[in-house]
């Protein structure tokens, strides 16, 4: 079966520039896809953080025309590649849009800090963000390929299946093309002023309740899913999750509409970067027949780290996540009083809103002997807390798909997770009946409250200190389960097959 040709469209890509779990798809999806015989491409913006990135990068000589609301600008096109691979990466270079990141000064991709240290979205990231869009179809005559599908992600892309069917589908070379739009986290839209229309160059009619508007606003989330030939959420259950009330941000009867072409595929997780056989970062690595012999020094490695005491029988419970309210920081920081009674120690590197940077340093300060704190985010320390934790914390609101509970089960830490999202499809829990059929990998609780966290990590500490059996069964199994790129990029192209009639 001959291969697809696929150009995949993202705002951010790990190894380029990142700011949480869509950058790892972007860089790793189109890898995946490459390894099954496909063409692939990926274009990105090219941001102060992918200068700094120390990538290879190259000059294609491609200037671009991007129509911007009455006004072409000239944009040039860089090239670099997938490290690993030969997956090309064409780079937009816009200054005034794309070179302004810079963490010393609390400068992100999409934000930047305020004095009173919360976060605001730039003003004009709907400007910046039209132009991308539009800047990925015009470099499709450059590619060396047409392509049958067109994957864009998130609000950042969300136009591009619009500016396809609306601008481009008659022009010649674009006519057979399709677009996939993935949704990764539906709380993140993109919602601008209807005069943000008048940069898109696209016709006032599109503005309605059917196809672009929301509550007055231009909504570039929405668009994508309205336009796309397919929708993908990042795991089944979200795309379930999503066509409710409780977790679909408004949009839920939109896509309870076209639940048609919506459908859910989970993440792969980067084996190559995450495999404690081969880890560079861990002082001992190990293997499923070793875990038991040298986790122990992982885990000693750990509490030196975080200057906690190294204590073997002290139960280490691991958390690495933005500090937002989305991943139960607030269960965490009220349930953490039973934990330490329980003889735990608890480990957090992340970083987010103030108010919990606050709280986690008033909790670490209150017990320095018990809690280890890192804010912000350090890739060494994060797969030394993946390896030396005995659980790991992830009890999110909600979930889409999740990455750090993959490597958690691969680094055999059983993952205590609440059942919702990505969580509810990876993680098997330890019951009574899964533990007899030997097939539970972690601990999940349904009720969203300190308290359902509290007795789900009391019930697993049972398991680790008094059945140490059934415990060591669920660090082998999670440690079998395959969550490879493999698995789910095989399921992309089958989308991808589906939506060109190649099936």
């Amino acid at each position: 079966m001959a291969g697809l040709r696929v150009l995949v469209a993202a705002s951010e890509v790990a190894g380029f520039a990142k700011t949480g779990g869509l950058a790892d798809v972007a860089a790793a999806l189109p890898r995946a896809l490459a390894k099954l015989g496909n063409q692939v491409a990926v274009v990105m913006p090219y941001y102060t953080a992918v200068r700094r990135s120390g990538v290879p990068i190259e000059n294609t000589g491609i200037v671009l025309p991007v129509p911007m609301g009455g006004r072409v600008l000239a944009t040039r096109v860089l090239r670099s590649r997938l490290p690993n691979s030969d997956v090309p990466v064409y780079l937009v270079e816009h200054q005034p849009f794309f070179e302004r990141d810079d963490p010393a000064t609390g400068r992100s991709l999409y934000q930047r800090a305020m004095p009173s240290g919360y976060k605001a979205d730039y003003p004009d990231n709907a400007e910046r963000f039209v132009f991308f869009s539009r800047a990925v179809l015009e470099l499709v005559p450059h590619l060396g390929f047409m392509p049958d599908v067109v994957h864009a992600n998130d609000w950042q892309t969300g136009l591009v299946p619009v500016f396809l069917s609306e601008g481009y589908r008659t022009q010649s070379g674009y006519q057979r093309t399709r677009s996939v739009f993935t949704i990764h986290n539906i709380a993140y839209q993109g919602m601008f002023g209807r005069d943000v229309l008048n940069l898109t160059g696209l016709p006032a009619w599109l503005f309605n309740p059917a196809q672009l508007e929301f509550h007055g606003h231009l909504n570039f989330l929405k668009a994508g899913v309205v336009f796309a030939d397919a929708v993908s959420t990042v795991s089944p259950t979200y795309a379930r999750e999503v066509q409710t009330a409780e977790f679909g941000c408004g949009l839920e009867g939109l896509l309870a509409g076209v639940h048609a072409k919506l459908s859910g595929i989970v993440n792969g997780c980067d084996y190559e970067h995450w495999d404690p056989t081969a880890d560079r970062h861990l002082v001992a690595p190990y293997t499923a027949e070793t875990v038991f012999s040298r986790k122990p020094l992982c885990k000693a490695e750990l509490q030196r780290r975080f200057h906690l005491p190294e204590d073997p029988d002290a139960p280490v419970l691991g958390m690495i996540a933005r500090l937002v309210g989305q991943k139960g920081i607030d269960l965490v920081l009220s349930a953490a009083p039973g934990f330490l009674d329980l003889g735990c120690q608890i480990v957090v590197l992340g970083d987010g809103d103030r108010e919990y940077h606050d709280e986690l340093q008033g909790l670490r300060d209150r017990h320095p002997d018990r809690v280890g704190l890192f804010l912000g985010f350090n890739e060494g320390l994060a797969h030394t807390i993946e390896a030396g934790s005995d659980l790991f914390l992830m009890p999110s609101r909600y979930e889409p798909c999740g990455l750090n509970q993959m490597y958690s089960l691969r680094y055999g830490t059983p993952p205590v997770v609440r059942t919702t999202g990505g969580l509810a499809d990876t993680v098997v829990n330890a019951t009574v009946e899964n533990l007899a059929d030997g097939r539970a990998t972690g601990f999940t609780f349904g009720d969203y409250t300190p308290a359902a966290l509290y007795e789900t990590v009391k019930w697993a500490l049972t398991l680790m200190r008094d059945r140490p059996a059934d415990f060591q069964q669920i660090v082998r199994t999670a440690m079998a389960q395959d969550w490879s790129w493999d698995r789910s990029a095989a399921m992309y192209e089958a989308l991808y097959r589906k939506v060109c009639n190649l099936v």
